[in-house]
């Protein structure tokens, strides 16, 4: 069976995105499903490629047992034929998700909170701001992963 491949996205891939690809990469490993998930994220914004993620978002991440790592890549044209979900962390990259993907692909392209038990709009960028803003991302990131994930795991059994 083909793994199911996710995509998250935020504007530059060193803050939101990866965090969200850590979290879902945590819940994957705690199930013993990592040969049924492929994860990976992307930004819509090139600017930081290259770059690792910004340390705060690593330590915020890393207190809650996340680990946030990779490097920064932009969203490619083929990302919507590889990947089955790419998941927007805000209304602006979701949109800019739809004007970039090419006519007839595959992808399901979502909002992360529109899984948060919690509800919500967007996942708000911590870039800057201060500590707190950095721990309520992780807050909400994890949250709706897990949730996502769920959505995915019922894929499977559909």
């Amino acid at each position: 069976m083909e793994p199911t491949r996710v995509l998250f996205v935020c504007l530059g891939n060193i803050c939101r995105s990866p965090t969200a690809e850590g979290a879902f990469r945590h819940f994957v490993a705690e199930t013993g499903l990592g040969d049924r998930v492929e994860v990976d994220s992307a930004g819509t914004g090139g600017w930081h490629a290259g770059e690792a993620p910004d340390r705060r978002m690593r330590q915020a991440a890393a207190a809650q047992g996340i680990t946030v790592e990779g490097r920064a890549r932009q969203v490619r044209a083929d990302d919507f034929e590889r990947f089955h979900w790419i998941v927007a962390m805000d209304r602006e990259n979701l949109a800019d998700l739809h004007r970039l993907a090419p006519a007839g692909h595959g992808a399901r392209i979502v909002l992360l909170r529109d899984f948060d038990p919690e509800g919500g709009d967007d996942v708000p960028d911590p870039y800057y701001g201060g500590a707190r803003g950095f721990d309520e991302v992780v807050d909400i990131v994890r949250r709706s992963c897990r949730a996502l994930f769920e959505e995915v795991r019922a894929d499977w059994e559909a």
